[in-house]
């Protein structure tokens, strides 16, 4: 994270918003893109909880493929990309209130695949850096698809925002 010193509390920003609606919704707000990282992070609000006040599994998921998608359509020259596997492994809850970190980067770019790795720290609140980890995905993607006529512009938003 380029910038873990900054505050936890602001709101999404227009990046995410454009980039991923369903991110935005969740609170995430991203801060890279390039086709080698992708990261951002996410305040546990309610919206984003289980029952028992804890970030929500099924939200690092869809942070997770969300990240990897977007970092895997650049690599990919902007090619469509679909996600076929996500793995997830969940190793400590981030509680209601908690900031999350998240890095997203590629293990295997292919001609047809790739294999991301995506990783949720809770940000040490005393440091102001990345605490213990929380999760660890990894998320394949087939990347030579066609991008249909009809969303010929999916792109734009990621280079508007890309850091190559």
């Amino acid at each position: 994270m380029d910038d873990a010193t900054s505050s936890s509390s602001r709101a999404p920003g227009p990046k995410t918003e454009e980039l991923d609606a369903a991110l935005h919704a969740m609170g995430f707000e991203i801060e890279r893109v390039s086709p080698a990282e992708v990261t951002g992070r996410l305040l546990v609000t309610p919206t984003c909880c289980q029952p028992f006040k804890v970030l929500h599994g099924g939200v690092s998921a869809l942070i997770a493929e969300g990240l990897a998608s977007m970092g895997a359509h650049m690599a990919s020259g902007y090619s469509r990309v679909a996600g076929v596997q996500l793995s997830i492994n969940h190793f400590r809850s981030a509680a209601l209130g908690d900031t999350v970190l998240v890095r997203a980067a590629p293990l295997h770019v292919g001609r047809s695949t790739q294999v991301w790795a995506v990783k949720l720290w809770k940000l040490d609140p005393s440091t102001k850096e990345k605490g213990a980890q929380i999760s660890e995905s990894r998320v394949t993607l087939l990347c030579n698809l066609p991008v249909p006529e009809s969303v010929k512009n999916a792109g734009e938003a990621l280079k508007k925002y890309s850091k190559l």
